[in-house]
């Protein structure tokens, strides 16, 4: 599995809805991609400029190929990248420890 949380911030008041609205139809488009197994996106109830991307992948293959595809290159590069701030932080889970 390949597991990535990307912490994206809004710095303009006014374009929160229409990167609020753009990551709602990414989701659809995400799921439907070869590979994804899981794609969230969350918003901040204590911060309305941010936003949290969960991601996970069969592979990091599967991820590297979701950038050709139609959500990240008709929504997320057009019309979220140009007005955010993000992180991207490939990712695994903490082990719990006994």
């Amino acid at each position: 599995m390949f597991d990535l949380i990307v912490i994206v911030r809004v710095p303009e008041a006014e374009d929160i809805a229409g990167v609020e609205d753009a990551l709602a139809r990414m989701r659809v488009l995400c799921h439907a991609e070869d590979g994804c197994v899981a794609w969230e996106a969350y918003h901040s109830q204590d911060d309305p400029g941010r936003f949290v991307l969960v991601e996970r992948w069969e592979s990091r293959r599967h991820w590297e190929a979701h950038d050709a595809g139609e959500a990240i290159q008709d929504i997320y590069l057009p019309e979220i990248m140009p007005r955010v701030e993000r992180e991207v932080h490939p990712s695994v889970p903490v082990a719990v420890r006994e």
